[in-house]
């Protein structure tokens, strides 16, 4: 397994250099959309699909020819029009993604169906085929990442496609114990959720937090730190972000997935962004290896965890389920 090396110390920003100018020299950037021209213009190394994304992706002019496309082969098919639309929303899936795949230098992370979660078997073999389906796109396993969420299952599931070749990104990560689980199953990415942590204290504490208390922050830094004492090859990167204070807060992690508007807004902004993290030396490290039952142990006994990772999984799936209603509807009216 490889990784982009951010490590490095920079020298203090030249003047009139954008703080998205300045992050770039700290964190691989990764754009948090299927926005085909926000993509183009912000210029991310990677990004990211999934349901919701390519539910919005489907109202743009520039994916309508997809869009017809898909539509036409699947009315020429007939059959079944549920089990017909769920193949439109997979090659659709894939071919926003393999779209963006132009766009970027990196990798495109595809996310398998989150109702599929608790089902590794099931997981794997989609996974399978998504990587069959960007093949006819003339795209290799290179310049994809299989996103799935940090389940135990997900993670079986993870230990397996890394073993094939298949390079997986985990998500909904709220836990240390998820984030452990992932890294000794070879998961090439780790994405924790900064503002959804943030959101579960906030809700639950009934008050504002300053960015260096930021709890969303704070989880990230540890686990990065955690990942770099410990040698782990598995890549952090930050995700969910609220606020632009939240993304500076994490200058030095390995990547920063960043959604549009807050891309634009580090874009037109100046401002010194200093590195925040930094790899620490490799220590010896004798901690049991994660296993079912103590990452459903640790999960019990994290409210907040549990809450998000199944609130997660929920949200995910729904998108999922409104992405083929709409396909589905599209079939059903010819």
């Amino acid at each position: 397994m490889t990784t982009t090396s951010t490590a490095r110390d920079t020298p203090p920003p030249a003047t009139g250099e954008s703080r998205l100018a300045q992050l770039r020299r700290h964190s691989v950037i990764v754009a948090d959309t299927g926005d085909y021209e926000a993509v183009r213009r912000l210029r991310p190394v990677d990004c990211t699909t999934n349901p919701s994304l390519v539910l919005k992706a489907l109202a743009l002019p520039v994916y309508a020819e997809l869009v017809e496309g898909e539509l036409r082969r699947a009315a020429s098919q007939g059959g079944d029009v549920g089990q017909r639309a769920a193949e439109v929303v997979d090659r659709l899936t894939v071919g926003v993604g393999a779209a963006l795949a132009g766009l970027v230098p990196g990798r495109v992370s595809t996310e398998v169906d989150a109702d599929l979660a608790h089902d590794t078997a099931a997981t794997v073999a989609k996974a399978r085929r998504f990587v069959a389906l960007y093949r006819e796109h003339g795209l290799g396993p290179e310049r994809i990442l299989i996103k799935v969420a940090a389940t135990w299952a997900g993670v079986e599931a993870a230990r397996v496609l890394q073993g094939e070749g298949i390079d997986c990104n985990l998500t909904l990560i709220f836990s240390r114990t998820q984030a452990l689980a992932c890294a000794e199953a070879g998961a090439f990415l780790i994405s924790p959720f900064v503002g959804r942590i943030l959101d579960w204290y906030v809700a639950h504490e009934g008050r504002a937090f300053a960015v260096d208390e930021d709890p969303g922050v704070n989880f990230v830094r540890g686990v990065y730190r955690d990942f770099k004492r410990r040698g782990l090859q598995t890549v952090v990167m930050g995700a969910s972000f609220r606020s632009t204070a939240q993304v500076e807060a994490l200058a030095g992690c390995d990547r920063l997935t960043i959604s549009p508007a807050l891309l634009e807004e580090l874009d037109a902004a100046d401002g010194e962004v200093p590195r925040r993290l930094s790899p620490v030396p490799v220590e010896a490290d004798a901690a049991p290896a994660v296993d079912r039952e103590s990452f459903a142990a640790a999960l019990a006994q994290d409210e907040m965890a549990r809450e998000k990772l199944d609130e997660g999984v929920a949200i995910f799936a729904a998108d999922l389920r409104a992405l083929r209603e709409r396909v589905a509807g599209r079939l059903a009216a010819g």
